[in-house]
């Protein structure tokens, strides 16, 4: 088993732990000694029922779902030279508050915005690695990070047995849910450019990015690297699923459901925004050779693809000086400002 290597440089990952969100400040009391003067009673109106939210886990569209949106929490704010970095807390699911990093490029008014999305097991918190926001943000774009469901700060309040491949269909399904709610709040702050919106998605987070460009016109461009798929194979062979949990996830039961969500299905027929396929074919930690081949098998030949044979190729084509985001840049770029990508 190969050695990942971090997406755009091999700079160790600062794992810091987000600041304490705002708690709510007690009122102050009437001091006893002063009497309220008198007035006629009024009927005390109760307040507004707090809206429930329904979610299926069969339909991947957030308006086939009624999901709604609590006010966000602001946690940290930090502003330095080249950016600023909001964690915020926001949430529109029970029991399921999610940590919303949000980096703005100094001096642009409505920066286009590109979500990353990181795959299982990998956390958000890499966002605060002031270098690598750095890279996210220049040439003026805004970038926007959480995790998926199940992992990271997202994995409370469940028996230790579940985890994101237990609950595949519900993990895929749900996160796609997350972008898409995600973007109705970025197009609701209105400081952003929603005509040039993009994601990137590696891993698990690949799969989620392609699953939601697929059900939400406001994404213009996709990337992913090495997303999972080819579910019948994976489950089967993929060495992060524990051998003695294997033969519970080849049940018909458990993978009829996930058809719909598999890459190599919605490939060759995903037509919704330009789309690049990466593949590091060094790196079988996650997604087997098997898998990979039917994954580049299924990419339509309107997208690019490219494939990394080691890590000398990967560093050189894609990691270093953040040369990864160059595609992704360029294609959320007006026409006439493409070549002036850096």
């Amino acid at each position: 088993m190969s050695i990942r290597i971090p997406l755009f440089l091999s700079l160790a990952i600062f794992v810091l732990s987000p600041s304490s969100l705002l708690c709510q400040q007690n009122s102050s009391a009437i001091p006893a000694t002063i009497a309220a003067p008198a007035q006629e009673a009024s009927p005390i109106e109760p307040p507004a029922p707090h809206k429930v939210s329904v979610e299926h886990w069969d339909k991947l569209a957030l308006r086939d779902n009624s999901l709604h949106a609590d006010e966000p929490l602001v946690g940290e704010v930090d502003k330095l030279p080249r950016f600023t970095r909001e964690l915020l807390r926001v949430q529109w699911r029970s029991g399921d508050p999610i940590d919303l990093y949000i980096m703005r490029p100094a001096g642009v008014a409505k920066p286009p915005v590109v979500i990353y999305l990181y795959g299982y097991p990998d956390e958000e918190n890499r966002f605060f690695n002031n270098y690598l926001c750095g890279q996210l943000t220049r040439n003026g774009f805004a970038a926007v990070g959480f995790s998926s469901i199940l992992t990271g700060q997202r994995y409370h309040d469940v028996p230790m047995k579940e985890w994101f491949v237990s609950d595949l269909q519900q993990s895929l399904v749900g996160t796609t849910h997350d972008v898409q709610m995600v973007l109705n709040y970025l197009e609701k702050r209105g400081d952003f450019d929603m005509t040039r919106v993009g994601m990137f998605g590696e891993g698990s987070g690949g799969t989620i990015a392609l699953l939601a460009a697929s059900v939400d016109p406001r994404i213009k461009a996709v990337d992913i690297l090495d997303p999972w798929g080819d579910w019948p194979t994976w489950l089967a062979t993929s060495p992060i699923v524990p051998d003695k949990e294997r033969a519970a996830y080849l049940k018909p039961a458990f993978l009829d459901p996930l058809a719909p969500l598999d890459p190599a299905n919605i490939l060759p027929h995903f037509n919704s925004a330009p789309l690049r396929v990466q593949q590091t074919l060094f790196d079988q930690s996650t997604t087997p050779a098997a898998v990979r081949q039917k994954i580049a098998e299924a990419i339509p030949k309107s997208a690019d693809f490219i494939s990394y044979k080691d890590q000398e190729d990967y560093l050189d084509k894609a990691a270093r000086e953040g040369r990864m985001l160059n595609w992704m840049f360029a294609h959320l770029q007006p026409a006439e400002a493409k070549n002036s990508i850096q």
